[in-house]
């Protein structure tokens, strides 16, 4: 059966569990998205968004829909992918199934929980009518998560508030079973003059079977929050994710979203901000070090709706073997959105003989008082740079690494967690099969 046929016949038995509400908002939601995705099917690369990015290889498999039991993990077998010198709550999900014994939740003073949990009490708090699917386009992938929706992270943080540890999400995949879809849903909330930093996981923990995760976010930044998201995908190259986080900022908000992009099969990162009042700032930063076939395409969109706001935006790419790349980032200007300073970088190293990269920078420009600007680069490694080091008494490979991790620098030293920051230097010189004993 085919992966549209068997995502048909799930959803009809998704909707006629005996604990569905058929007279709620969120039921509506879920069947007018399944309609948009049986109608429109999955993207191809005649879709022009789609145009680097096949997902042929990855809708090949007989995929698992809902997995028939929860999976029980000992801590021992699942430690090294936590940050466990840092002190945060942390939501757990094993194959789609929330897991209690490696969680730690709260709802003191703020909602760190589930998603299942919001969605049940969504017909009293009218929280989901407000905001589930307010900001996820109407686009295939998407649609079919949100038709789907069913568990996830749920983060509400009241008005005054500043969560006093970070948050890690991670999402487990045992493959215990066979080839497994998993389709999370987080919905994040930040109330006026709040702070909240929270680090998200995929992980699968077998070469055995095949992993899709299709996962979509949406955070909104209400007036003078700080929103500090990073992302983190090192994952086996039997995994493929696609990722969609959609975000809305109201006046003087600040979100900054970290992409650190380093394994799995295919990977696919759409976001999405939407400035909605004036005095916002964005920051995109991203790093991808890839090797093999390792497949990573980041699309990235900022639509400017409101005057006097900023988006500052940096993505680096390192690309070994026969990897591929894909950066595609637009940027949209409209005509009240006056007095925008608007900065896009994308830079990128091939050093690998097959390895290539397909990058598409665009502005859309309506306001006439602005300030944008775009670059692109693609290269190698400046021999010269090399030659010196090495004069210096320093090995070639090392060399090399150093001047790749000065290279992507700049993004990591956008990371405000100590902890977090020391994990991704180790994990950038490990994939760059360097042992560098300092610290910058």
């Amino acid at each position: 059966m085919e992966l549209k046929e068997k995502l048909v016949a799930s959803f009809m038995a998704f909707e006629n569990r005996g604990n569905v509400d058929l007279d709620s908002k969120v039921h509506q939601v879920r069947t007018e998205a399944f309609e948009f995705f049986e109608k429109n099917d999955f993207p191809t690369k005649r879709d022009e968004n789609w145009k680097y990015t096949s997902l042929k290889s990855v809708l090949k498999h007989d995929y698992n829909v809902f997995p028939k039991k929860e999976n029980t993990l000992e801590f021992k077998d699942v430690k090294k992918y936590f940050i466990h010198d840092l002190d945060s709550y942390k939501i757990v999900f094993i194959d789609g199934v929330y897991s209690s014994f490696l969680s730690e939740t709260t709802h003191e003073g703020f909602d760190i929980c589930l998603m299942s949990s919001a969605l049940k009490m969504e017909k009293y708090s009218g929280v989901m009518e407000k905001y589930f699917n307010k900001i996820a386009p109407k686009e295939t992938l998407t649609s079919l998560n949100t038709a789907f929706a069913d568990e996830g992270a749920y983060i509400k943080i009241g008005n005054n508030t500043v969560v006093p540890r970070p948050i890690q999400v991670i999402n487990f995949s045992t493959g215990a079973e066979k080839d497994i879809i998993i389709q999370p849903r987080n919905l994040v909330i930040v109330g006026e003059n709040s702070q909240v930093q929270i680090i998200e996981r995929h992980q699968s923990l077998t070469e055995d079977h095949k992993t899709f995760t299709n996962s979509v976010t949406e955070i909104f930044a209400d007036k003078s929050s700080i929103v500090d998201y990073y992302k983190i995908q090192n994952d086996l190259e039997t995994s493929s994710l696609i990722d969609g986080t959609y975000i809305e900022q109201q006046e003087k908000s600040v979100v900054n979203v970290s992409t650190f992009s380093f394994g799995g099969k295919l990977t696919r990162n759409n976001l999405v901000f939407h400035q909605q009042g004036s005095r916002t700032e964005s920051n995109l930063n991203g790093i991808s070090i890839l090797d093999g076939k390792q497949h990573v395409d980041n699309q990235t969109l900022v639509k400017h709706n409101s005057p006097d706001c900023e988006s500052n935006e940096m993505y680096k790419g390192i690309y070994a073997g026969k990897s591929k790349g894909v950066f595609g980032g637009k940027i949209i200007v409209d005509q009240i959105a006056q007095r925008i300073n608007a900065f896009q970088k994308n830079n990128s190293i091939l050093i690998g003989e097959k390895s290539e990269i397909n990058a598409k920078p665009q502005l859309e420009i309506f306001a006439d008082d602005v300030k944008c600007s775009h670059g692109c680069t693609i290269g190698q490694l400046d021999e010269d740079a090399l030659f010196y080091l090495q004069s210096r008494g320093i090995p070639k490979k090392e060399a090399k690494a150093l001047l790749l991790f000065a290279f992507g620098n700049d993004v990591l030293e956008k990371i405000k967690i100590p902890q977090l920051k020391s994990r991704i230097r180790k994990q950038i010189a490990k994939s760059l099969k360097v042992n560098l004993e300092f610290e910058w």
